[in-house]
C-alpha cells in the first residue's frame, strides 16, 4: 500500500511536518496560528537581542564619550541664582552672650513671602594639634545642651575683630596649655547653615611645647593625647559626635597620608 493511502493522502509538508489530509479544518487552522505564534516569538527573541546588543554598543559609547563632573561651588554655578531668597526684613528676637536670634521675612524664588529664624554667631577657631608622637591633643568637657561630657579638639568663638588664626593659637594654649611652632590653615567649615551663621576655622598645630593651661573661669576640661589612628577609628565608628572634630580628624588623617 502506498504511503498515500496509509494515511489517507497528505495535503502538504512544511518545515519537515507532514500535514495529514485526515485533520479537521479546525486542527488546520489552529495548527497554522501555532506556526505563526512561534514564527512572531522568533522575531521578538530576534528584536529583544538587537536591542540588547544596541543598549551595549550606547553604554560603551556614553562610557567612552562621559565627562567628568567638575564641582562647582555655591553661586559659583549660573542655576544658582534662581535659588536666592530675598531678606525684606530682620529683627532681633533675643540677644545671647555669645549668639543673636533673628526673625527674618523672605521672598522665595516663586515669589511666596515666608518667615525664617536665623542665629547669628562670631564664628569661631578649633585646632587639631598632632605631637611629634602622631598624638591629637583632646579636650574632655561638659555640654550642658547635651548633659553629657563630650571629646572634642580645642576651640573657642572668635573675639570681637580676632583674627581666626590668632584665635586657634589663643585657645590651645588656653585649654591645654601647648604653644604650636606652626600652625596651618586646614579649611572652614558652615556648622548648622539651615538656621546659624556660624563658621568654624580649622587649623592643624605641630611643633607642640607645653607651656601650662590657662583656662577661663568658666571653663573646666581635661586634655588627653590620643593617638591619630585611635581617633579616626573612634570617629569611623560613630564614638566621636561633635562635628568640628570629626572633621579635623578626617582632615589631619589625609594630610598624613599625603606627606
Amino acid at each position: 500500500m502506498k504511503s498515500e493511502e496509509m494515511h489517507g493522502g497528505f495535503e502538504r509538508v512544511e518545515g519537515g511536518v507532514d500535514v495529514f489530509g485526515d485533520r479537521d479544518d479546525m486542527d488546520e487552522k489552529e495548527f497554522e496560528a501555532e506556526l505563526l505564534d512561534a514564527e512572531e516569538a522568533g522575531d521578538a527573541e530576534r528584536a529583544c537581542a538587537g536591542e540588547a546588543q544596541a543598549e551595549v554598543i550606547d553604554a560603551q559609547d556614553a562610557e567612552e564619550k562621559q565627562i567628568e563632573p567638575v564641582l562647582v561651588l555655591g553661586d559659583d554655578d549660573p542655576r544658582d541664582s534662581g535659588l536666592h531668597e530675598q531678606i525684606l526684613s530682620e529683627e532681633p528676637a533675643w540677644r545671647g552672650r555669645i549668639l543673636d536670634v533673628h526673625t527674618a521675612e523672605v521672598r522665595l524664588p516663586n515669589g511666596r513671602v515666608t518667615g525664617r529664624d536665623l542665629i547669628r554667631h562670631p564664628g569661631a577657631s578649633a585646632v587639631v594639634a598632632l605631637t611629634e608622637s602622631g598624638k591629637i591633643v583632646l579636650v574632655r568637657q561638659y555640654r550642658t545642651a547635651l548633659d553629657r561630657v563630650t571629646v572634642e579638639i580645642p576651640a573657642g568663638k572668635l573675639d570681637p575683630g580676632e583674627d581666626p588664626l590668632e584665635c586657634a593659637k589663643r585657645e590651645l594654649l588656653e585649654e591645654t596649655g601647648f604653644k604650636a611652632a606652626r600652625v596651618n590653615h586646614l579649611t572652614t567649615i558652615a556648622t548648622t547653615p539651615g538656621f546659624c551663621d556660624e563658621v568654624i576655622h580649622l587649623y592643624m598645630a605641630t611643633g607642640l611645647t607645653f607651656a601650662g593651661a590657662n583656662p577661663d573661669d568658666d571653663e573646666f576640661v581635661n586634655v588627653d593625647l590620643v593617638p591619630l589612628s585611635e581617633l579616626i577609628d573612634a570617629v569611623l565608628d560613630g564614638k566621636i559626635e561633635d562635628a568640628k572634630t570629626v572633621i579635623g580628624a578626617l582632615a589631619c588623617d589625609a594630610i598624613s597620608h599625603r606627606l
